[in-house]
């Protein structure tokens, strides 16, 4: 009954992966429409199974890990830092907003 070599282990990953960023990382997007919000899943799993269909599942999933290294390096531990934002927590919530061109 639970196999590994289907697509659904693609879309089990890319959920749980979504699930769990959400939970820890969701009120950085708090401020983005939901449309955009789900857009942005609806692609990142079309593009996970299209490389896995097309490619192999080990580039699907390093296609999937590659934007959170380069978040976690680039973002959080340089460029956040250069412009007065804790990279960890976001902290001040204004400046944070006030780079990302966020309009309360």
């Amino acid at each position: 009954m639970w196999r590994a070599d289907s697509l659904w282990f693609e879309v089990a990953v890319v959920m749980s992966v979504f699930a769990v960023g959400n939970v820890l990382f969701g009120h950085f997007e708090e401020h983005k429409p939901k449309w955009r919000r789900l857009l942005k899943i609806a692609i990142v799993l079309g593009l996970v199974l299209a490389i896995s269909v097309t490619l192999d599942r080990v580039w699907a999933f390093g296609i999937l890990l590659l934007p959170l290294a380069g978040a976690a390096a680039v973002v959080h531990l340089w460029w956040l830092p250069k412009h007065g934002v804790n990279g960890w927590t976001g902290e001040p919530k204004a400046r944070y907003y006030e780079l990302i061109g966020h309009k309360k």
